[in-house]
């Protein structure tokens, strides 16, 4: 079998990478990404190309499977340019998969995808995937399951699977979360559990968390079987404030969500850090999700606890550790993070 991979370096793309190093099917294992890494699996061809440019066909003709992953969070203030990666990438990343007759797309969409849910009870691939309005990441996401609606009626014979995990932690990508979501003024050596001492007790402030390494699993497993169609990826428990109070020792403050994306708006408007407050709306508003049917059909499970993955990515972030590819190196940002300052925090990518 050989499978390419479109953002392969990345938080996912080096996870999906390891899972696969062990796999029997899979004779060769391209490898696509913007700027170029080294990898020790001898079957890994690595490509650099951009998504938005280039002719993808050639790159994908002879594949079995295409994984999807290339989506950019940066620049979080400029949607054209957000939009050229997420939609018109994905658009032609799947164009180039029917020209090419590759017979499987795994496609890396996510809770984001879904819209406004309940948070006392747990849905299926069934709920709605129509995104929280307010934030670019969803309205992306929303719109390639479209596309691959439209896909699946027009070629019934492509075999067609969207995972939809929850956050997705692990500590060799805690450089990339750090730059990508809290930005360059966050002093690392301060994120330590015991140096916080309160957490914000919101109403529907519950989520869900999966280490990479099991996501990776999980798209290793969607690859190699005949599977088709959502399967919902997340880990036990739901991370909620009494969960993460008790997981950092820290004190429990009830506060209104209207005060925390405030403080998300203010924040992001003085250039403070690169995120939106559409990420809080998309925290607070998504379902949480029912992973039954990736346990039942792919034979799924996770071997780290939400609460486990978290707190590596927590110790990561303290640490600064990183992995060593252009997305997760530690040097991405500059030298003393000066190139992130440079770039306006989430204005350039």
């Amino acid at each position: 079998m050989r499978v390419v991979i479109t953002g392969a370096t990345g938080n996912v793309g080096t996870s999906v990478l390891a899972a696969l190093a062990d796999e029997p099917a899979v004779e060769e294992i391209v490898a696509v990404a913007r700027r170029p890494a080294k990898f020790g699996d001898s079957r890994v061809r690595m490509v650099a190309a951009d998504i938005t440019n280039v002719d993808l066909e050639p790159i994908l003709a002879g594949a079995d499977a295409v994984v999807h992953l290339a989506w950019s969070i940066q620049p979080s203030r400029d949607e054209r340019a957000l939009r050229a990666t997420n939609v018109d990438g994905s658009r032609r990343v799947f164009d180039a998969a029917v020209r090419a007759r590759v017979g499987t797309i795994v496609h890396a969409s996510s809770v984001g995808a879904y819209a406004s849910g309940p948070k006392d009870r747990a849905v299926d691939e069934s709920w709605p995937t129509t995104g929280i309005s307010t934030l670019f990441y969803s309205r992306h996401k929303a719109e390639t399951e479209r596309m691959l609606d439209r896909l699946e009626r027009q070629q019934p014979g492509m075999r067609i699977v969207r995972l939809r995990p929850g956050l997705i932690f692990k500590r060799e990508a805690a450089t990339e979360i750090r730059r990508l979501f809290l930005g360059p003024l966050l002093p690392s050596p301060l994120v330590r559990r015991s140096l916080i001492p309160i957490v914000p007790d919101v109403p529907r402030l519950r989520f869900q968390a999966v280490h990479s390494l099991d996501v990776g699993d999980a798209y290793r497993r969607a690859v190699i079987s005949d599977a088709r169609g959502a399967f919902n990826i997340a880990a036990d428990p739901v991370i909620d404030p009494a969960v993460l109070a008790d997981l950092l020792d820290a004190r429990r403050l009830p506060l209104r969500s209207g005060m925390l994306r405030a403080a998300a708006d203010f924040s992001w408007r003085l250039h403070l850090q690169p995120s939106p407050p559409g990420w809080i709306d998309l925290a607070l508003g998504v379902p949480l999700m029912d992973t039954n049917r990736a346990r039942r059909e792919l034979g799924w499970e996770p071997t780290t606890t939400a609460t486990d993955a978290l707190v590596e990515l927590l110790d990561g972030l303290r640490d600064g550790a990183d992995f060593p590819t252009p997305p997760l190196a530690a040097g991405s940002g500059g030298p003393l993070r000066l190139d992130e300052l440079r770039s306006g925090i989430g204005a350039r990518q």
